[in-house]
């Protein structure tokens, strides 16, 4: 899967994104406290927002001004949590707002969307001729076509689409490197190859090949796709005064600015009405000891290979994908869910926020198993969106003068990095059977992942550990993430680090685990 060039480039796409979150939340810490309070006066602050976000009467970004604040009032609706409405009659932003703030109010399917009216309809595997073609004698292209689908006109190269079949073959022999491959981004960018096209010949979604991993959100060019958040329904929660608290994935270092102020971190949650905050990286350990556990009991005596669970995305590839090798991906919990759990123990009323750079998460937290342990899921997008609305200046704020959160050790908080979950893995079963050898093998994106496992399915990898991150580059490389992937991975081994742990085992939380696989009942995880 290619990675992108506008990954970690500020663009006014992102602006226009990040700002939709910050003013939707801004409404409703002002408006919202009461969440079946959906007045005139709620209505009317909604419907004036395109127009707070697109003013003037002037197109900046597209042909109508009219078209940007018709896409940016769909996004709107996204942010609230709400479907998508089109264009084809005349409703009002906050339309289902009312049903949208019941208790068992989630998500309604599909949660990646396309904006139709905002897709580009970009050509898709069509190989066309640049003006760098010379016309040159030896016509290499059209003699290598295998469908004679080259001509010349006025000396240059023609391609008859009629009898093309996007081989390549063309392109890879042209001297002069004239013919360029043209794909749509957010299908190249989908491992998933679940983006087609309609009618219209716009971006169209299969939603049973798509996990959600929301790599197609932040590829289009045009910001035509978005996903839906939970961002009114966790603040809802916080005015009507219930305990909310924020279990913080370990990519979240240096998401907000500054190099992991932990500190700041708790302040800032503070001020948005949190209760308190967790690090999700107890339950990566957690997640590490199980998996090590499960590796030497299962590899390979029961199954040939076993590969790692915390990517949802790239576990629900590999199960639908590979039928058969479903047994082969771990069972174990995500450090999600197993960080929720420890929370509920202490807190069973709860109200637990995921906060983290995933987009796969939210589809995850919408199973029905893991529903009951986290309650709402918001991206580092989202909730930077909280803080603009409070007027929070995450680098301003004071440090809360207490430790870093000091249980998680260097390897779980090493969970956000590709590599690093396979290797606290490795590390717990090093501590204790030294002599056993791991061969581990790791894959970074949907494509490559896939790859992997037609592999190991081969027989290349026997007895291996897999571990699968279907970002490129791990949770760092998340679609709701604020920062430049390689300044991320940075700030996470800093972070990391600070551990007074340096391996999952020294987690003073691991004899939870077995209380835990109790309270599972022998009950499967979907994970």
């Amino acid at each position: 899967m290619a990675s992108s060039n506008m990954r970690g480039v500020y663009t006014n796409l992102t602006d226009i994104r990040r700002r939709v979150f910050s003013e939707v939340a801004k409404i409703v810490y002002e408006l919202g406290s009461d969440p079946s309070n959906t007045d005139v006066e709620f209505d009317r602050a909604f419907e004036e927002l395109p127009y707070q976000i697109i003013p003037g009467d002037v197109a900046t970004y597209r042909e109508s001004v009219f078209l940007e604040r018709a896409i940016v009032s769909e996004r709107i609706r996204f942010a609230m949590g709400l479907p998508q409405q089109g264009v084809d009659r005349p409703r009002s932003i906050s339309e289902g707002m009312a049903e949208a703030a019941g208790p068992d109010a989630y998500y309604q399917p599909p949660l990646i969307n396309v904006i139709k009216f905002a897709c580009n309809a970009c050509e898709d595997n069509v190989y066309r001729v640049s003006s760098s073609c010379q016309g040159c004698l030896a016509h290499p292209c059209r003699e290598i076509c295998p469908k004679g689908a080259i001509t010349f006109r006025n000396k240059k190269a023609f391609i008859d689409h009629e009898k093309c079949i996007s081989c390549g073959m063309c392109a890879k022999v042209c001297p002069y490197h004239a013919i360029h491959h043209h794909t749509r981004p957010c299908a190249e960018a989908c491992g998933m190859k679940a983006i087609g096209s309609d009618e219209h010949g716009r971006a169209d979604i299969d939603y049973e090949k798509c996990v959600s991993c929301g790599q197609c959100l932040v590829n289009c060019p045009f910001g035509a796709i978005a996903d839906k958040s939970q961002l009114v329904q966790v603040i809802w929660s916080i005015l009507g005064g219930e305990e909310v608290i924020a279990a913080v994935a370990p990519a979240f270092v240096g998401q907000f600015g500054g190099k992991g102020n932990v500190g700041k971190l708790r302040e800032a949650f503070r001020q948005l009405g949190f209760s308190g905050v967790e690090e999700v990286a107890i339950g990566a350990d957690l997640c590490a000891v199980e998996e090590a556990e499960m590796f030497l009991d299962e590899v390979p005596d029961k199954i040939p290979f076993m590969g790692t669970s915390c990517c949802p995305a790239w576990s629900s590839m590999a199960k639908m994908e590979f039928p058969a090798q479903a047994d082969c991906i771990s069972m174990a919990l995500t450090p999600m869910v197993l960080t929720a759990r420890m929370i509920r123990r202490k807190h069973p009323n709860a109200k637990i926020v995921f906060v983290g750079p995933c987009a796969a998460k939210k589809l995850e937290a919408m199973r029905q198993s893991v529903r009951s342990e986290v309650d709402f899921v918001l991206t580092f997008e989202e909730m930077a969106g909280m803080m603009e609305a409070k007027g929070i200046d995450y680098l301003a704020l004071e440090d809360d003068n207490k430790s870093d959160f000091d249980v998680a050790s260097e390897d779980g908080r090493m969970f956000a990095v590709a590599g690093g979950v396979a290797n606290a893995v490795v590390n717990v079963i090093h501590r204790e059977h030294p002599e056993v050898e791991v061969k581990v093998k790791n894959a970074e994106g949907l494509e490559e992942c896939r790859q992997m496992l037609r592999d190991a399915v081969r027989g290349k990898y026997p007895g291996y550990l897999l571990e699968g991150m279907a970002c490129p580059g791990g949770c760092v490389a998340g679609a709701g993430t604020l920062q430049p992937i390689n300044k991320s991975v940075a700030a996470v081994k800093r972070y990391a680090k600070r551990s007074p742990h340096p391996n999952a085992v020294d987690n003073e939380f691991r004899s939870l685990i077995h209380k835990l696989e109790r309270e599972e009942d022998g009950q499967e995880s979907d994970e």
